[in-house]
């Protein structure tokens, strides 16, 4: 009979191991949606510059009419679909990991934005969006009256 020396951090590794993939296959099963379609959800990012938001969204494989922008009681929405690109395969097996379907992503934003001020443009894949501050409210001076003084 071998001796075979006890190594903790081959349990470990082993453990790190089962665990991965364990959440892997939670996690794919989780980003399948309805009709077998791949949960997509594009990266944005909100960035506030000195006189006005600006959010960019990568959307990659898009066209600017795949996109819809939509404004509504200071929410945001970006919403689209994109498709899948399936390829025959006479081999019996292939594999496809990029994401595709729709998606909608909605922020809120400060009460005033006047939502014809916003402008968007859509160039390689990244949607940019810029949004113009609402103009903040300065605090108003009022004049004291001098009373009669009996």
């Amino acid at each position: 009979m071998a001796l075979i020396r006890w190594d903790p951090a081959r349990e470990v590794d082993a453990l790190q191991g089962d665990l991965n993939r364990l959440f892997d296959s939670f996690f794919a099963g989780r980003n399948q949606g309805r009709n077998g379609a791949q949960r997509w959800v594009p990266a944005m990012d909100l960035v506030e510059s000195g006189e006005e938001y600006v959010l960019r969204a990568d959307l990659p494989g898009m066209e600017r009419d795949d996109v819809e922008l939509e404004l509504k009681d200071n929410v945001l929405t970006v919403s689209g679909r994109r498709e899948a690109e399936h390829e025959d395969s006479q081999e019996g097996f292939h594999r496809v990991e990029r994401a595709f379907g729709s998606f909608s992503r909605s922020l809120e934003l400060p009460a005033g934005i006047d939502p014809d001020a916003l402008k968007a443009e859509f160039d390689r894949g990244v949607l940019e969006v810029r949004i113009p501050k609402p103009p903040q409210e300065q605090p108003r001076r009022i004049a004291i009256a001098q009373g009669d003084g009996d």
